[in-house]
């Protein structure tokens, strides 16, 4: 089975646990170093013959328009990140539309082709805005992968389907990050930072639970930043954001690498978006009030 690889194409300084100690307006002046660790990323696929999504930050497809032509001449999908890292949560209705719709704008002008997926910063579409979802389908996205069903001190969603739907059923497809469902709970599998804490016989457990009993593909997602040991080191941030953004960076690599050679990999439109629906009949109903 196919599974779908996705990068969060952000630099250090965009993650949102940095948010109250890195201005926004300091952005332009700090070392910028997206543009080397996204290479990075497209010749490690290149070498496993991976293809992937890779959600891009309209601050970096203004600054690098070509790395952006060197992901779609690539075979990669270029999809939507949001302009600048703003979680959803912290915008109005009005807000997001120009969100969603400028960061589309910008990465088709870059890419020369269309923008179909958005993935909100932070996962942070939840039970109190799912309008969001309605606002991605008025702007022209036809899939989302923004909702994280778990509990989460920052986002998540764990009443939410595990396995993609249709948002109030005919909808924008919604397309969630992996978990897995232990002891009447959903846990987390799909990436990030659980990558870097938990053990790698997790992961290769979970992606083989999800292929073979329950006949789904796994969602995976990553960010450059994380293949970065040596990026500048932030001070005065807490011992819970430290542990957060630097634990074993220096290992990622490696073990992206184990599951690029271990598992197939593919592109969340092509994954998810190659039957008429969308979506598999069985969940195509499915929806969050």
């Amino acid at each position: 089975m196919r599974n779908a690889m996705t990068v969060d194409v952000e630099d250090y300084f965009h993650v949102s646990a940095f948010e109250r100690h890195i201005q926004r307006g300091d952005w332009d002046a700090l070392p910028c170093r997206v543009e080397r660790n996204t290479d990075r990323f497209l010749a490690l696929f290149a070498e496993h013959g991976a293809q992937a999504t890779f959600f891009v930050l309209g601050w970096v497809a203004r600054r690098y328009p070509a790395l952006i032509r060197r992901i779609q001449e690539a075979g990669h999908e270029v999809a939507s990140h949001g302009m600048a890292h703003v979680r959803v949560n912290q915008q109005s209705r009005e807000q997001f539309v120009v969100d969603a719709r400028d960061s589309r704008a910008i990465l088709e002008d870059a890419a020369g082709v269309a923008v179909r997926g958005f993935r909100a910063a932070s996962f942070s579409i939840g039970r109190d805005n799912l309008w969001a979802l309605d606002v991605l389908a008025e702007v022209g996205y036809q899939y989302s992968s923004s909702i994280y069903p778990v509990n989460h001190d920052l986002y998540g969603m764990p009443e939410a389907p595990r396995f993609p739907y249709r948002h109030g059923g005919d909808g924008i497809l919604e397309i969630p990050v992996s978990t897995v469902r232990l002891g009447g709970r959903n846990l987390p599998c799909g990436g990030g930072g659980y990558f870097r804490l938990l053990p790698y016989a997790y992961y290769r457990w979970a992606y083989r639970h999800l292929n073979g009993s329950e006949g789904q593909p796994a969602i995976f997602y990553t960010h450059p930043w994380e293949i970065d040991p040596d990026q500048p080191r932030q001070e005065g941030i807490g011992l819970k954001t430290r542990v957060r953004h630097y634990l074993n960076l220096r290992r990622t690599e490696g073990r992206i690498a184990r599951l690029l050679s271990q598992f197939r990999w593919g592109r969340m439109d092509e994954v998810f978006l190659a039957s008429p629906t969308g979506v598999d009949a069985s969940v195509a109903s499915a929806s969050v009030a």
